[in-house]
């Protein structure tokens, strides 16, 4: 009975603050007491990686492969390259515990139309044992690993990392067991607020190392899609002198611009250290492998 109590109330609060993140981002930076009190309750102890999906990297490549054949220059496309969301499938592989949620509750909250509402986050490591069943399912590791790349499929970004407020609303603990995987789209939680989050609380929502995206003006065509509200996670993308530009210091790497342009105006690039990197890190935040 307790139990289920604290399941309803953590769901509750989850979802008004869910539809009340705009307001209490925006406090992080106008009040110096706010932010303290918002970032040891939601967000104290974080380290998240923005992954860009599958067809962002091969769209990428793709684009590359057309423009050199144009050219007459020779370019040998290489099927076995590591992928940034393979980085995922990794920690799944070595994982003591896989737990898929039922649905995602921020595309639910929302009541999204976009991409699907049963494409929830997985979660990793002895802490998700903890989790209730009306919120999720313990899965083996082919599950999971079809889980992302339907989410790859679908054109969802990924994060990966530790997150204080998922060991909160599901009251599961040691956040130092439990490392998070979610496929996200404009409907979730940091989709958009990462602009208004003061620095010393957005800075620990990062790109991968060595990622880089870029504008092709010679390829613009001027369409503004990309400045959609919908479309940059970190609000780095703007209109300068009649150019499109993407502020690097803003950039989160989750590449749905790529997606989104249809001129292939930009591009994705990143590189082996990135990847190396983030799998190390990853393993000194959260205690989830297999012992």
């Amino acid at each position: 009975m307790r139990k289920g109590f604290y399941e309803d109330i953590s769901t509750f609060l989850v979802k008004h603050t869910f539809h009340t993140r705009f307001f209490l981002s925006r406090l992080t930076k106008k009040s110096k007491i706010a932010k303290k009190i918002i970032d040891r309750l939601l967000f104290q102890g974080d380290e998240v990686y923005v992954l860009p999906n599958k067809n962002t990297v091969q769209k990428t490549k793709s684009a590359t492969i057309s423009a050199n054949i144009e050219v007459n220059q020779s370019f040998q496309k290489d099927d076995s390259e590591f992928v940034p969301s393979e980085i995922l499938k990794i920690a799944i592989r070595e994982a003591s515990d896989i737990v898929i949620m039922n649905k995602c509750l921020c595309r639910s909250s929302n009541d999204c139309q976009d991409y699907p509402q049963d494409l929830g986050c997985i979660f990793l490591g002895p802490a998700s044992r903890k989790i209730a069943s009306k919120y999720g399912r313990r899965a083996t590791v082919e599950e999971a690993l079809a889980h992302v790349d339907k989410a790859d499929a679908e054109g969802l970004s990924h994060v990966i990392g530790r997150n204080k407020i998922d060991t909160i609303w599901m009251h599961v603990s040691p956040k130092e067991e439990l490392l998070t995987i979610c496929h996200c789209c404009p409907c979730c939680c940091l989709w958009k607020v990462l602009p208004d989050l003061d620095n010393d609380i957005s800075d620990k929502i990062m790109r991968l190392e060595d990622v880089e995206v870029h504008p092709i003006s010679d390829n613009c065509k001027m369409c503004k899609k990309c400045l959609g509200d919908d479309i940059c996670f970190g609000g780095a993308i703007s209109l300068e002198n009649d150019k499109i530009t993407i502020d690097q210091n803003k950039c989160v790497g989750c590449g749905h611009c790529v997606q989104t342009c249809k001129f292939n105006a930009i591009e994705l690039n990143y590189t082996q250290k990135s990847v190396d990197s983030v799998l190390n890190r990853i393993g000194e935040l959260v205690d989830y492998k297999k012992h």
